[in-house]
């Protein structure tokens, strides 16, 4: 039996009934959990930020000044084509899982979960096999290619990664159907990343090579394979009787999963088209210190990724009720606060990009400029919320690919036209315009097929935390900027930070927003 240590259970369901309370009344039910459960996955989203960046870091240090940067741009070359090959190859079946799980529970037919998964997991399986094969045969071709010591070994391991990024994203898109987030944080966003660097650390005890880095990789996803196996088994065991899977399942997975495999690559090529282009034009320190640019960029969606898995299984089922006022006023509070916890971390990588980039060495301080063009694509991703998400839960998924495909070919032909004569910056600017694009567009097909968009008249109330706290970082910043770096970073943000909540709890808050923390933290009583 489980325990309520110090009254717990009373404050969770206070702070429950406190998120309710930002809402219209009518917003209740399931979509408390994802606004509660988005709270509660900031620790383990803390950690694979911490985790992700830790492991570059890691890597660009113990490879020394000398080769720092070389190292970390072999294994993020490697470690990515994994990554991307996984995300194309599980065939959408990781979203299928999602609705289909969701389906057969909703309908009353638990039973039949397992069946579908098995048939799931079986295609994915297949055709990451496929391309894992494809990759071993010409990591000979492709290490000639990047005439670098090692590569061919990196790609050997990344192409025995792959599967098993596709394997373990398909039985934690069951566990999500089944509406449980928390192995997708355990195994996804903590577990690989952590294990990686400790199988990491353990291997380079042998050999400090990037092979054995990239080798690191692809157990860390063995495990995280093997455990999201597990936990599937576990949660769906009291699920009985057991049904067959329904007649011409294969076929209809198929038919889902078609538009949505080369939408799921080019999805994870839009952050990493522009890196691949560039690798043929400038030498591996330069890729390298691109690479911690991109990676610092990216921590801004981790939270928007985690909500994107929260949300969609909510949004096909209010889509599928016709609930279009309810879907629209989760999709624009979810948004907006999306937006009110990234500005802080925007700010900081705007104002101080050199400080941030020392993290990884002294010298990549020369990708200031890549990374604040970089965040103006990011930022736009931010501001759109869901809107790939919405488009493949509500069964648009042919628009989806859509999207990417155009987004891709912008992203592709303008880092080819863009950096052989400006490098870096060129391939940024690249990205860039390929993600305003693509949320762009996005943003357009929701309004089109949903008629829900993600902004309100409360987005304005974010300016002048946004300004306040700009003002106090650029202050700090060029107060310290001839000091250290770690110094300069820790106080610009601390500084910037302290600002910006000051400004919001007093300013930024929208009316509801202000009642809703007001009772969390027992200022006033719960009407």
């Amino acid at each position: 039996m489980s325990r309520d240590p110090a009254g717990q259970g009373h404050r969770s369901n206070r702070i429950r009934a406190a998120i309710a309370s930002a809402l219209p009344s009518e917003r209740f039910g399931d979509q408390l959990a994802i606004l509660s459960g988005t709270g509660q996955n900031v620790l383990g989203l803390a950690v694979f930020v911490l985790a992700t960046l830790g492991t570059n870091i890691l890597i660009s240090r113990a490879f020394g000044k000398a080769h720092g940067a070389e190292a970390l741009g072999l294994i993020t070359l490697a470690t990515q084509l994994a990554f991307i090959g996984g995300a194309a190859t599980r065939f959408g079946m990781d979203m299928a899982a999602v609705r289909r799980v969701a389906v057969d529970v909703g309908k009353g037919e638990p039973g039949r979960a397992r069946a579908v998964m098995n048939r799931a997991a079986a295609i994915a399986a297949v055709a990451s096999a496929v391309l894992a094969l494809v990759v071993l045969f010409a990591a000979g071709p492709l290490s000639h290619a990047f005439g670098e010591s090692g590569s061919k070994t990196a790609l050997e391991f990344a192409a025995l990664a792959l599967p098993f990024v596709a394997l373990s994203q398909v039985y934690l898109g069951g566990t999500r159907g089944l509406k449980i987030m928390r192995h997708t944080l355990l195994i996804y966003w903590a577990g690989q990343p952590l294990a990686w660097i400790l199988l990491m650390a353990v291997g380079w005890v042998a050999s400090k090579t990037v092979g054995m880095s990239v080798l690191a990789y692809a157990v860390s996803w063995i495990l995280a394979t093997l455990a999201a196996f597990v936990l599937w088994r576990k949660e769906t065991a009291k699920f009985s009787p057991a049904l067959p899977a329904e007649p011409g399942e294969v076929r209809e997975l198929i038919r889902y999963g078609a538009p949505r495999a080369p939408a799921s690559l080019l999805a994870q090529l839009l952050f990493w088209t522009d890196y691949f282009v560039l690798a043929r034009y400038v030498p591996s320190g330069e890729l390298g210190v691109y690479a911690a640019a991109i990676r610092l960029g990216q921590a801004l969606v981790l939270f928007l990724v985690a909500v994107n898995y929260m949300f969609s299984p909510f949004v096909a089922d209010l889509h599928a009720r016709g609930e279009r006022d309810k879907l629209n006023g989760l999709y624009q509070a979810l948004t907006r606060w999306m937006v009110a916890g990234t500005i802080p971390l925007v700010l900081l990588l705007a104002v101080a990009p050199g400080p941030a980039l020392q993290l990884f060495g002294a010298h990549f301080e020369t990708g200031s400029t890549p990374l604040r063009i970089l965040l103006i694509g990011q930022l736009v991703n931010v501001a759109t919320g869901s809107v790939g998400f919405i488009l493949v839960m509500v069964g648009r998924t042919v628009w989806d690919l859509a999207v990417y495909s155009v987004s891709f070919a912008l992203d592709l032909g303008a880092a080819f036209l863009l950096a052989p004569h400006l490098g870096a910056r060129g391939a940024a600017v690249a990205q860039m315009i390929a993600l305003v694009v693509s949320n762009g567009l996005g943003l357009y097909l929701v309004w089109r097929f949903v008629r829900i968009q993600p902004f309100n008249r409360h987005y304005a109330r974010l300016a002048v935390p946004a300004a306040g706290s700009a003002l106090v970082m650029i202050l700090v910043h060029l107060g310290l900027r001839h000091g250290g770096w770690a110094p300069d970073l820790v106080a610009t943000g601390v500084g910037g930070g302290l600002a910006y909540t000051a400004l919001l709890l007093s300013i930024g808050l929208a009316p509801a927003e202000r009642r809703a923390l007001a009772r969390i933290t027992g200022r006033t009583p719960a009407a």
